[in-house]
């Protein structure tokens, strides 16, 4: 009886020395990669790719995210850290197309910034241009980057795209007070006529910006695209 306690108490003893153990690797283990994973993501706001690289080499993903959430790529390109980008892009298991919580992608910030050399990596790597929601294009329109949506367009962004609320591009840049994307847009054959969920066309953004000439050739534009593109041809 005495004996048969004596070994169930060892057994328990055992198995809580056991579980207490791999409770403590377990927290060296996390301790050991917290720092490198704290020192990867300052890294890559800093545009420092050696330690990017050295923290990577200690176990820390290209694809972690952030306490947000945020994927390490599009921190770097948000904080235009484009050596990082760089870098992490390059790697053949780096998601490309990973957004923050937002839905933004590394691609849509340097569009964004008019990184044009990025946003050229970025899709030579296979990025992709043309995705649900909010685009590249979006982002590069609102923000004036000509070039930027030159070069989406020659690389069959689509132009009309929808945002979750119905807003294309020509919409992002007359709201933004961006008149030379948004003439450029409609030369390459951007629909001017839309609503969004908001009810706001094109024309209607500039005339909530004051932009009076602006609204009035958007309107022209519109009466133009209804009648060359949606009249009914004779019977």
């Amino acid at each position: 009886m005495i004996f048969a306690c004596y070994s169930r108490c060892r057994r328990a003893l055992q198995k809580a020395l056991t579980t207490a153990f791999g409770l403590l690797l377990v927290a060296m283990a996390c301790s050991a990669t917290a720092q490198p994973l704290v020192d990867f993501f300052r890294a890559a706001a800093l545009d420092d790719v050696a330690t990017v690289r050295s923290a990577m080499l200690k176990g820390v993903s290209a694809n972690a995210r952030d306490s947000a959430g945020t994927p390490a790529l599009v921190v770097a390109a948000r904080e235009q850290s484009w050596r990082v980008v760089r870098a992490l892009a390059e790697l053949k298991g780096t998601d490309l197309d990973a957004t923050n919580e937002q839905g933004a992608s590394a691609l849509m910030y340097a569009a964004l910034h008019g990184e044009l050399p990025t946003v050229r990596f970025l899709v030579g790597r296979g990025a992709q241009v043309n995705r649900p929601g909010w685009t590249a294009l979006h982002f590069a329109a609102a923000n004036g980057q000509v070039e930027v949506v030159k070069y989406l367009l020659e690389e069959s962004a689509y132009i009309d795209a929808e945002s979750p609320n119905g807003t294309t591009p020509l919409m992002m840049a007359v709201r933004q007070g961006q008149p030379t994307v948004a003439q450029l847009l409609v030369a390459e054959g951007a629909d001017p006529t839309p609503r969004n969920q908001s009810g706001r066309t094109a024309a209607d953004y500039a005339r909530g910006n004051g932009e009076t000439e602006l609204a009035a050739w958007l309107t022209r534009q519109s009466a133009e695209f209804t009648r060359r593109y949606r009249t009914p041809g004779p019977r």
